[in-house]
């Protein structure tokens, strides 16, 4: 679930609001009808400018929170990065969460083992990444790390996630393409036209970029920085700076790098 990135980065409202930039005007070498593609699937719009893309294979999972009492408490996107583990956000992992259930996109949820939200996290974007470990294999192919470089501004990227689209349809995965429009520590995308935007249920999705012909992920869904999502910048936190991709790599050492 994305919400500003002012006073809060959750899976629940927030309050205040920051300018939104004047929309770039995108040149995708990714056609939309290609997206699912990059997840490892065939496609079948939505992510708010996306495609609706098959569930039988994807890394690419819903989790649902659940509280003491077993209420729901939430619900987010994440990304098999290990046969066992799941990167995801960590406003995602709040404090009333007891239980996170993990969906496939088919059969029953299957409960998690163990949650770890990163010990730096204090809010907004700074370090906005946790570990959800399964007491199994999940049986599905995990996504690559892209840790052996930077993103670049101006490349294409995918986004994937199982949050609203422009509908207001929740809980389908969908997968589109978009433009990154400035690194660092937090990468951004902005929304425009003619390219795809997280929405709530999104957060803890991958942003993907392609290197050596393997899409890999970048950064983890953190926030937009409006309450609607078809306008303003989205942002994700980047993996590859020190303290994100130690701290992964120190829970999930087997996790797969690109």
């Amino acid at each position: 679930m994305a919400v500003p990135i002012l006073l809060a980065a959750g899976c629940g409202g927030g309050a205040g609001q920051a300018p939104a930039p004047a929309a770039p005007t995108p040149t995708i070498d990714t056609p939309t009808a290609s997206v699912c593609a990059t997840l490892g699937l065939t496609s079948s719009a939505n992510i708010l400018n996306g495609v609706e893309c098959p569930t039988g294979n994807t890394a690419v999972v819903l989790l649902n929170m659940r509280d003491r009492a077993g209420f729901a408490v939430g619900a987010c996107s994440g990304t098999l990065i290990a046969d066992r583990a799941i990167l995801t956000a960590a406003h995602c992992i709040k404090s009333e969460v007891q239980l996170v259930r993990v969906f496939l996109g088919s059969g029953p949820e299957i409960v998690a083992a163990s949650f770890t939200a990163h010990p730096g996290y204090r809010g907004g974007t700074i370090n906005d990444v946790a570990i959800v470990i399964m007491s199994e294999p999940v049986g599905r192919r995990p996504m690559p790390l892209l840790l052996s470089r930077e993103a670049r501004a101006g490349e294409t990227a995918v986004i994937a996630g199982w949050g609203r689209n422009q509908q207001d349809i929740p809980a389908t995965f969908r997968a589109g393409s978009t433009i990154i429009t400035a690194t660092g520590t937090v990468l951004e995308t902005q929304f425009g036209p003619n390219v795809a935007s997280i929405c709530s249920g999104d957060s803890g999705g991958p942003i993907l970029l392609s290197e050596g012909g393997v899409w890999s992920i970048a950064g983890v869904s953190s926030a937009t920085s409006e309450n609607v999502c078809n306008t303003g910048t989205n942002f994700y936190v980047a993996l590859r700076t020190t303290a994100v991709s130690s701290f992964i790599l120190g829970l999930v050492p087997d996790a797969v790098q690109r």
